[in-house]
């Protein structure tokens, strides 16, 4: 798959990635505009259980792993090598927030004969997917629909429309998001990412990004990750590095909780993200072709909140901002490590 986190072209292996540069959508226009169109907008529900890896904040004395410098220099290794960003635009994850009256839609899967791809084909059957709903504009047409009256949550690889109705690759349905530990485990397998961790985790919401306070843990994709050995709560990899010392996907990090983030010289957004990774960590979601974060794609919204004058980014680029990030104070927790069979 490729992906685009700044201004690197990048191209993921595997099941499926993220990323983004930044793109002007139509209807975007100046500050007036934008806060009647914010004003529209529900605060989006903080998804999973409150115990969840994603909510919980994370103890001062949590457990670090024993080859966490080792992790921690390979991961500014990386920073410095392929570069760093925030996916929103491309690549990215459209999130809509549908009522309960939302009508529903079957969603088709390929070859849905095999029992694990017969599940996921049953549990898309009545999907409250809209009519005008819209994938990411790439090659992953990823898209997530999430039904805050039922408390269930749909998500989409490579979903698209044809004469004959929506069809996607693979992805999921869960059921009982908000008490949910923020994994697919019954049936396990499924899942829009390329480590079956549900891509709505860790992903930074438009509103928590424009009122700059983030309440959970952060998603990240790395270009390098090791083959075949991943780290719960992954729950499969497409790493390709062989080396011991790799980074497994679903390795967490966090800032080094001695450090006092309110004194980071780094615009605010990075502060808010550093806060974040500091209190709930960061979690390797991912393999894509450059360190980055992952932003709300603004598609549904109809306007891109991002850029120009007012915007979250203002006169800045994703990529230069991300650079400010203190990766150097990061610190790998204690890995639960499984091997693929």
């Amino acid at each position: 798959m490729k992906v685009d986190v700044g201004k690197a072209l990048i191209t993921c292996a595997g099941v499926l990635l993220l990323c983004s540069p930044a793109h002007a959508l139509p209807g975007s226009s100046g500050p007036a505009k934008r806060t009647s169109r914010a004003q529209e907008r529900q605060a989006p529900p903080r998804p999973f259980a409150p115990e969840s890896f994603w909510n919980r904040p994370l103890r001062d004395d949590a457990p670090l792993d024993a080859l966490s410098d080792i992790y921690v220099a390979d991961l500014q290794r990386q920073v410095r090598q392929w570069g760093t960003s925030m996916n929103t635009t491309r690549y990215g994850i459209p999130v809509y927030t549908v009522p309960g009256d939302q009508p529903t839609v079957r969603v088709a899967l390929p070859n849905p004969a095999p029992p694990r791809r017969a599940l996921l084909q049953a549990a898309w059957e009545d999907v409250p997917l809209p009519a005008s709903a819209r994938p990411s504009p790439d090659s992953d047409g990823r898209l997530v629909v999430l039904q805050p009256s039922t408390d269930t949550m749909w998500e989409f690889w490579r979903l698209h429309r044809r004469l004959d109705g929506w069809h996607a690759g693979w992805g999921g349905r869960m059921i009982g998001v908000s008490t949910n530990i923020g994994t697919y485990t019954d049936p396990p397998g499924w899942g829009a990412s390329a480590t079956g961790i549900p891509i709505l985790g860790g992903l930074m919401r438009i509103d928590e990004l424009r009122e700059r306070r983030i309440n959970h843990g952060l998603a990240l994709t790395i270009p390098e990750a090791r083959a075949r050995v991943y780290s719960w709560p992954a729950s499969r990899t497409d790493g390709q590095v062989e080396s011991p010392t790799a980074i497994p996907q679903g390795t967490r990090f966090r800032l080094d909780p001695r450090l006092d983030v309110s004194k980071l010289d780094v615009h605010p957004l990075v502060r808010e993200m550093a806060r974040a990774a500091q209190r709930y960590g960061l979690v390797v979601r991912d393999r894509g072709g450059g360190v980055g974060f992952y932003g709300e794609d603004p598609g549904p919204l109809g306007w891109n909140p991002y850029s120009g004058i007012g915007g979250i980014f203002g006169d800045r680029s994703p990529s230069s901002l991300m650079r400010q990030f203190p990766w150097k104070r990061l610190q790998a927790l204690r890995t639960d490590l499984r091997v693929e069979p």
